[in-house]
């Protein structure tokens, strides 16, 4: 081989090893993947909202109907104010005409059966059926209307209805004609006779010749006997009257007679709006407020609660336009006076209608000495039956 022939092999050699070369200098690595972006921290929880409290589940055990236009429809009214005040914190419900026997007790223990935390009984006679249920019922409280005796989850509260009735009782000896008042009475135990008593004395107070006289039906709410007391008392001379039951047969009956009469426990003008002199009403929404309110708040203890005028449980409303101004004005300052302690309707001397001193000179009556009244005073006509003792 020629040197010019080897020359040219060898350089064709380096030619080709240079663009191999190049070749594998032209060649890169792939980039590395990017790294994973670091995990983002997850954004706190909102808090969950708490638990919405249980409503106070509440019940009433009614003696009559709420359509009674009296006892039980003031209570009903207070009732209805516990709802409006505060909503949907309580749930209430009510059973009506309960016996005063032991159908109240089996209608508290359902009460108690079906989750109600506060239980009211609104009438006398449902004390003792009240404390059994009580006793086996700690964690629910009692309230108990017109009682007297307490346990430690069982407390009492009563209106002073003889403040109502001692007003009435101003109109009535303005307004009689006869001098003769008419009084139907439910059950004698001393609420009732201290109405009447006070009833009379009112009326004395501004005319010192009125008598009264009393008819008994035995019963809180029975419409027809309500209707022949007093129509007995009519004809026997009463030209104005009074009750102490509650339905409106009363006010009716001397509607339709063309005599006068009160309302008792409720406004009952509409009952009888020509016969109507006024109505002694009871308010009970300011103590059904108060006690709900102790049962949400943890306040609420055992004890006794007697309300009238001075709080806001009693009053005379819907006085009729013919009474007279100036009683109109007595009527006022009665009220003024027992809101602010300056009067006392019970203040002595006063006398039964035997003659005998009940209380001296001067001396007021306590309450003590006015939940144990078991006589009539001077000018009602009479003797208290033997009747249970309050």
């Amino acid at each position: 081989m020629t040197d010019l022939k080897k020359r040219t092999l060898l350089q064709a050699a380096a030619l080709a090893a240079a663009v191999a070369g190049l070749a594998a200098c032209s060649k890169t690595e792939p980039p590395a993947p990017a790294p994973a972006p670091a995990p983002t921290a997850a954004a706190p929880a909102a808090p969950a909202p708490a638990p919405k409290p249980e409503p106070l589940k509440i019940a009433f055990a009614y003696v009559g109907p709420v359509g009674d236009g009296g006892w039980t429809f003031a209570h009903d009214n207070g009732r209805k104010a516990v709802e409006k005040e505060f909503g949907d914190k309580v749930v209430t419900s009510f059973v009506e005409k309960v016996p005063e026997s032991a159908d109240a007790e089996r209608v508290m223990r359902d009460m108690v059966g079906q989750g109600n935390k506060l239980i009211f009984g609104t009438t006398f006679g449902y004390m003792e059926p009240m404390l059994k249920v009580a006793a086996d019922a700690k964690d629910v409280k009692f309230e108990h209307a017109t009682g007297y005796k307490t346990a430690d989850n069982l407390r009492t509260y009563d209106s002073r209805t003889y403040e109502g009735a001692y007003m009435a009782g101003v109109i009535a000896g303005k307004m009689t004609k006869t001098n003769t008042l008419g009084v139907v009475g439910s059950i004698p135990i001393p609420e009732v006779v201290r109405n009447i008593n006070s009833f009379t004395m009112g009326a004395q107070s501004v005319n010192p010749k009125v008598k009264t006289k009393v008819v008994w039906v035995g019963d809180w709410f029975n419409p027809p006997k309500e209707t022949e007391a007093a129509t007995a008392l009519i004809n026997g001379g009463a030209d104005v009257l009074m009750q102490n039951t509650d339905s409106s047969a009363v006010l009716q009956t001397a509607e339709k007679m063309g005599k006068r009469a009160f309302g008792w426990d409720s406004d009952m003008t509409a009952y009888g709006p020509k016969a109507h002199l006024g109505s002694a009403v009871i308010n009970w929404a300011p103590y059904y407020i108060k006690a709900v309110g102790d049962a949400l708040n943890g306040k609420w203890t055992t004890g006794q609660s007697w309300w009238g005028v001075k709080e806001g449980a009693i009053d005379m409303v819907s006085v009729a336009a013919d009474v007279p101004e100036d009683t109109k004005k007595r009527i006022e300052e009665i009220k003024a006076g027992l809101k602010d302690g300056t009067f006392s309707i019970w203040k002595g001397p006063i006398a039964d209608n035997t003659g005998k001193e009940v209380l001296a000179k001067d001396a007021v009556a306590d309450d003590k000495f006015l939940g144990g009244v078991n006589f009539y005073v001077k000018g009602v006509e009479g003797k208290v039956p033997g009747g249970e003792k309050k």
